[in-house]
């Protein structure tokens, strides 16, 4: 699709809010939905949301129209997202489905795997997940010990993976393993298309403080695929990973131009308002706390400002892939400070709570005890920061004492 024959932002938005009113169900603000892992019916939910996007003519919106989309642009996409917030959407489907493991495909993957998985996932038949980390990486993802073989036209998986968002609701999953052990870590890895499903996958689910189980880990046993399976070329693995790693970055610090509506799913427990904490305890008019409200919606509208500047900048060559990191560093920031601020001015109702009170009944005390997870989703912060200070500004690399060293002779803690 050419400029001369794309439609007009302004007339997409208005044909958008037209289809939209009259196909979409209306976003029901009493409605609690399951912790994630008790979910099962939200997923069936997502998918025909999808599926109905879809028909519409309105998903994949900056997807190729070769592989399923609509080949539009982001301006398209934030249109139509902007018109969708009061309307449910298929929000699960966009953390890691569209906003990672789509576009990493796009990039890296043959175009038979661009056709099928790509488009499927736009039509709502399938989902996609990451198997990346390991119980024993921690955040060096490239010290990964999956171990893939080639057997004649086939290839062997064995290994593990750990804190796979929603693996359990997932079709099919990018999953990086190591292929050649004499080659340096980040040069003898390959990434595979695994279906979630394979013969020799066990799969369970992860309990977190919250109660919730979206995180998933899963055994490989002989699990076995074909060559077409391999995503990119053999022992290049990490070129994929590192595209995969941007995709990551830019989702988690919300500049992705390939969600569908605002967000990654409907909140399962609600993200906590100061503005709301301070009304339901009366202390609107205390000044330190007032002050605390201003700091918080000060960072809000730096964060909505600073994406918008550095996805600009990405997408016209100004500043490098990278710098999508300073995305993700500033999003776990103001998250700390969202939920900082709340316990702050909630005291002890933010334990208790009052069933009255909006935003409190204790999700101030969960949402506080999960607040460590904005510093490691999508990367920690401090991987974040190398990344800036060495790809972005330029400052000397790390000391690393396995760099250049045949992975099979790096010491590693051994089970």
């Amino acid at each position: 699709m050419t400029a001369s024959t794309m439609e007009d932002v302004e007339s997409f938005r208005l044909r958008a809010r037209a289809w939209l009113a009259e196909n979409m169900p209306k976003i029901d603000p009493d409605y609690v939905p399951p912790p994630p892992g008790d979910d099962d019916e939200e997923w069936v939910k997502a998918r025909e949301l999808q599926k109905k996007l879809y028909a519409g003519g309105f998903a994949g919106i900056c997807f190729p129209t070769e592989y399923g989309g609509l080949g539009l642009t982001p301006p398209h996409q934030e249109a139509f997202t902007e018109e969708s917030l009061p309307y449910q959407m298929p929000l699960a489907l966009n953390v890691p489905t569209f906003s990672i493991c789509a576009p990493t495909i796009m990039d890296m993957g043959s175009e038979e795997q661009k056709r099928d998985r790509i488009g499927a996932a736009i039509r709502g038949d399938e989902i996609l997940v990451q198997f990346l980390s390991e119980p024993s990486g921690g955040s060096d993802l490239a010290g990964l010990i999956t171990r893939a073989e080639r057997d004649g036209d086939t290839w062997v998986i064995t290994g593990a993976k750990t804190w796979s968002t929603s693996a359990y609701a997932a079709d099919w999953a990018l999953c990086l393993a190591r292929t050649d052990w004499d080659a340096p870590k980040h040069r003898g890895l390959t990434m595979f298309l695994m279906p979630t499903t394979a013969s020799g996958i066990t799969m369970n689910r992860i309990r977190q403080v919250n109660g919730s189980t979206e995180f998933c880990e899963e055994f490989f046993d002989n699990v076995v695929l074909p060559a077409s399976a391999v995503v990119g070329e053999v022992n290049n693995g990490w070129a994929v990973a590192s595209r995969q790693l941007f995709y990551e970055r830019t989702a988690v610090g919300g500049g992705s131009p390939y969600v569908s509506g605002r967000g990654d799913r409907i909140a399962t427990t609600p993200r906590s308002n100061p503005i709301e904490i301070a009304r339901a305890t009366g202390r609107t008019g205390d000044p330190a706390v007032r002050e605390k409200v201003g700091g918080f919606l000060t960072t809000q509208k730096v964060q909505e400002q600073l994406v918008e500047r550095v996805t600009r900048a990405i997408q016209g060559g100004q500043l490098p892939p990278p710098a999508a990191s300073f995305m993700r560093l500033f999003h776990a920031e103001a998250d700390w400070e969202r939920d900082d601020v709340s316990v702050q001015i909630a005291g002890a109702m933010g334990t208790t709570g009052a069933a009255a009170a909006p935003g409190m009944g204790g999700v101030v005390g969960v949402n506080y005890l999960m607040r460590q997870g904005s510093s490691l989703g999508g990367g920690s912060t401090e991987m974040s920061r190398n990344i800036i200070s060495e790809r972005v500004l330029g400052m000397p690399r790390e000391f690393a004492a396995d760099r250049d060293v045949p992975f099979s002779q790096v010491k590693r803690a051994r089970n």
